[in-house]
């Protein structure tokens, strides 16, 4: 088998974590596996960059940052190799230019658009365990590019899909996909299995185990994704194809997002064209607008209300004031303090019900409902940021999550 592991920050934050991770890529080897190793930067590497980076200047250029911020990779993968080798194995390390990650030109949060991975390939047919550096790409002009926060899951599943790998195994701090956060709700309970699906909504909604575009990317490419810890041999959370099982249960999961802000455009005028002018720009800007709501309109005008990450919050406000001006509209606000709780699951496609079941379970805690929005196998909801626990708690109770199908 080929398998393709992936190791975060917390499993290579210090030199004895990269000798535990050395020796658990030598007890694959030593079953009979070729083995590829993708690693992010040592835990709290990228966030001391940054800080470095804010002391010189408080808005670095997006290209140099990348060029910073991809230093943090090429020091864990020449340590993990090191240690690969002091256990006896042969092993070499890649940066994401070496093995031929291509992406875009969007400078923090590119895209891969290939992967040649020669070099990679030859280090394997060399009978070497090849270590990558994730998170990290090249552009067709050599210009170093970074995949943006969790992109080293995205440069595992993508380097697994382009080595025809049998499996990408994702290591973490956390053994598996758990219906919610376990740190919130003590009875949360790991899932065995998630489809592509559910796991996508559940990354996109907040669930911090998998990074979304590298969901994304095992969907497309049917890349059987393990979620495992790296602190133990405990089964993990496979993520693959939707099967019959999978229908019985309503819902699979709750997540919850605190990093969003709400903005809300007054006085919109009610005319074709508007709405396209205002979400053209907001693109243009490279921001990802999540939900949406527009009031019904009155004299002519409404008023239009939407969710963006709250890391874009200040552009957003600086972006809209313009975009008011140019349109007419009478002004624009941003609410910090809310959070998006969300429920997911493949069987709400064949169950009934389930969105009265939520609103009733939050008007029975007096919670307030600003927004809502739905999809085949999933319900959003925009609430107060003081409410979140007590929703997910209560969610995951009235949907009996705790407990296996």
């Amino acid at each position: 088998m080929l398998i393709v592991q992936k190791y975060g920050g917390t499993s290579v934050g210090n030199p004895e974590r990269i000798k535990n991770v050395a020796r658990r890529v030598v007890r694959t080897r030593e079953q009979g596996h070729d083995v590829v190793v993708v690693v992010s930067a040592m835990s709290g590497e990228t966030d001391k960059l940054i800080n470095l980076s804010s002391q010189v200047n408080e808005n670095p250029d997006p290209r140099e940052m990348d060029m910073l911020l991809s230093t943090g990779e090429r020091v864990t993968i020449a340590l993990l190799a090191m240690a690969i080798q002091a256990l006896g194995h042969k092993a070499q390390s890649f940066t994401g230019r070496q093995a031929g990650i291509v992406s875009d030109c969007v400078h923090t949060k590119a895209r891969i658009e290939k992967i040649s991975g020669e070099r990679v390939k030859q280090a394997l047919k060399d009978g070497k365990i090849a270590v990558v550096a994730g998170f990290q790409g090249i552009t067709a002009t050599d210009d170093v590019t970074t995949l943006g926060r969790g992109g080293s899951d995205l440069s595992a599943v993508a380097v697994a899909a382009a080595l025809k790998a049998d499996v990408c195994d994702i290591y973490t701090d956390v053994d598996g996909v758990y219906t919610t956060d376990p740190n919130m709700v003590p009875q949360a309970r790991k899932l065995d299995k998630i489809s592509y699906d559910e796991m996508l909504e559940l990354a996109s909604l907040g669930a911090k185990v998998l990074q979304t575009r590298s969901v994304e990317f095992a969907k497309k490419y049917n890349v059987p994704v393990r979620v495992l810890s790296s602190f133990n041999d405990n089964p993990g959370t496979l993520v693959t194809k939707e099967d019959a099982d999978m229908e019985k249960v309503v819902v699979s999961g709750v997540a919850y997002d605190k990093n969003q802000v709400k903005v809300t455009v007054q006085g919109v005028p009610d005319k074709p064209g508007v709405a396209a002018k205002i979400f053209n720009t907001i693109s243009e800007n490279n921001v990802v607008v999540d939900m949406i709501i527009q009031n019904i309109g009155e004299g002519g005008l409404t008023d239009m209300s939407f969710t963006v990450p709250k890391t874009d919050a200040k552009k957003i406000l600086d972006v809209m004031k313009k975009v008011v001006a140019e349109i007419g509209a009478k002004g624009v606000s941003v609410k910090e303090d809310i959070a998006k709780v969300s429920i997911v699951g493949v069987g709400m496609r064949s169950h009934s019900g389930v969105a009265a079941k939520m609103f009733s379970a939050m008007a029975k805690e007096g919670i307030n409902i600003m927004m809502i929005s739905t999809s085949e196998i999933k319900i959003s909801i925009v609430i107060e940021a003081k409410y979140t626990e007590l929703a997910v708690r209560v969610l995951h109770e009235t949907f009996e999550m705790d407990k296996a199908a």
